[in-house]
């Protein structure tokens, strides 16, 4: 089972560092979609806007799009570890 898990958070990683950046700049059909039916004009700012990985880029920076994901991917793999980690069966405890 560890095989398993270290192999995805590997996969993971892989696809967040470096397939990251083949993915296309172009806005998705959602996002075509609300500005071609003029909903995007009444968008607002996100609160965490200017955050640090805003806009999937370290910094607003593109060229850091794979750094982002790769942080995105640890984080998401040590909150889910954790969580898991805490709801785990332990042995000879009563459910």
């Amino acid at each position: 089972m560890k095989r398993f898990f270290l192999g995805f958070a590997l996969v993971s990683l892989l696809f967040a560092g470096v397939l990251s950046y083949f993915a296309s700049s172009d806005p998705d059909g959602l996002d075509h979609v609300t500005e071609q039916q003029g909903i995007a004009e009444h968008a607002r700012e996100h609160p965490l806007a200017d955050g640090v990985l805003a806009d999937y880029a370290v910094g607003g920076d593109d060229r850091f799009t794979g750094i982002a994901g790769v942080i995105g991917v640890l984080v998401t793999l040590l909150l889910a570890g954790g969580l898991f980690w805490l709801l785990r069966k332990r042995s000879g405890a009563r459910g």
